[in-house]
């Protein structure tokens, strides 16, 4: 029997907030998390600036006893994940050795200890390289640590389908619940600043320097960022037995993967997992009102994803809202669908959809309303979260109002 799925908890770890509320406030507020990059020396490279989060202690939400264990992409996964425990009215510790997934997308995975062995490795030779140290940059150790720190038993692993992972660890765990594979899912994504991060990037020349400016005919690239954003999953009944809070129903999800090209997107694609994603919901596309863009800034891809959403939606696409997150946070990568699905659950809750923000000039190719600089009240009642990534591997979620009634309107 298939069990209808609905998200109860969000916790996100942003530069433009810790936590739900501060979040969204600045979200709605259309305030800039771009700032000078302060981690590591950027003196090498074209680009300066990020969406850095400056105010992160890691000890607020993990012991210190606990903490030389892990670095910074599990610290945020950890602390992102005690933040939707809290929201959802759950206490972790009545979960353990229970069956609770833990999904997690990332694109470098603990980049920086890796960067840390390297440094060992050139200065002092693989003599002086700690066990301890190398055993804290595997993939798979962020969702270790996430298990290991709450002491759940379920399924665990991390999807490193870069940009997407997080849409794509969202999906797994909706398939894990609604089967009954888990009690919960604890899914989303976590990605932190690296300086193998930025070099990619910018080797790529697919940075800006000063701002992200999605939609915007003098668009020329993207920012990187860093954060972390989970979502606590769980079946309605049991939601509705203990007087949960629900954000949000997944309705259902859309995976494509064309192989066709390292970076750059195709519209073909991008309309296949779209109408992927729909299909598999059960929605009709009339229902949809707003849609969270994948949305990087870069000239390309800004372009293919308003390409595909004209080709999907057909003259639907004039009445749609379509925004923009990343122009506020920059690139979070593996945590940016995650992110971006927990604006999406916000957007349903309080009938306010967020901007794009540093629109100026308008740009005949993105044809569309990307709520240009200023918030709107919109009762969007589905809703549509997109993230394409490298080599194609591309991800569509549907989120929907979970008291949605088809006499309603989505506007």
């Amino acid at each position: 029997m298939k069990r209808r799925v609905v998200v109860t908890g969000l916790g996100v770890i942003s530069s433009i907030g810790i936590g739900r509320d501060e979040f969204w406030k600045n979200l709605i507020a259309g305030r800039s998390g771009i700032s000078d990059i302060e981690s590591f020396d950027t003196s090498g490279y074209p680009v300066h600036k990020g969406g850095e989060v400056k105010n992160f202690d890691p000890l607020q939400f993990i012991p210190k006893n606990r903490l030389n264990g892990m670095a910074r992409a599990s610290q945020f996964a950890i602390a992102a994940a005690r933040l939707a425990f809290d929201d959802a009215g759950l206490n972790a510790s009545g979960y353990k050795n229970k069956k609770v997934a833990v999904i997690l997308g990332t694109t470098m995975g603990e980049g920086g200890m890796i960067e840390e062995v390297d440094k060992h490795w050139i200065g002092q030779g693989e003599e002086d390289i700690w066990a301890a140290t190398i055993s804290k940059y595997p993939g798979n150790a962020i969702s270790d640590n996430v298990a290991r720190f709450f002491d759940f038993n379920g399924i665990s692993f991390v999807v490193p389908t870069a940009c997407s992972g997080g849409n794509y660890a969202i999906g797994q765990g909706y398939d894990i619940v609604r089967t009954g594979m888990a009690d919960l899912a604890m899914v989303g994504g976590s990605d932190p600043f690296s300086r193998i991060a930025l070099t990619g990037f910018n080797r790529l020349f697919a940075m800006e320097s000063d701002m992200c400016r999605p939609f915007d005919k003098n668009r020329a690239g993207m920012m990187l960022g860093e954060g972390a954003g989970i979502l606590i999953l769980e079946d309605l009944e049991s939601a509705k037995k203990r007087g949960a809070n629900i954000y949000a129903e997944i309705k259902g999800y859309g995976l494509s993967c064309d192989a066709d090209h390292m970076t750059a997107p195709r519209v073909e694609s991008i309309v296949k997992v779209m109408e992927r994603a729909i299909k598999n919901s059960g929605v009709d596309k009339e229902d949809i009102g707003y849609i969270s863009a994948h949305g990087t800034g870069t000239p390309a891809n800004d372009k293919a994803e308003c390409q595909a959403i004209r080709t999907v939606f057909g003259d639907l696409s004039k009445k749609l809202c379509v925004s923009a997150v990343k122009s506020m946070l920059g690139h979070t990568m593996g945590a940016a669908s995650a992110i971006e699905a927990i604006a999406c659950c916000l957007v349903i809750k309080e009938g306010i959809i967020s901007p794009t923000i540093n629109y100026e000039v308008p740009d005949p190719d993105c044809d569309i309303d990307c709520v240009p600089n200023r918030s709107k009240k919109c009762r969007a009642r589905t809703v549509l979260n997109n993230s394409f990534a490298f080599g194609g591997n591309n991800a569509c979620l549907v989120l929907k109002d979970i008291s949605f009634d088809k006499g309603d309107t989505n506007i």
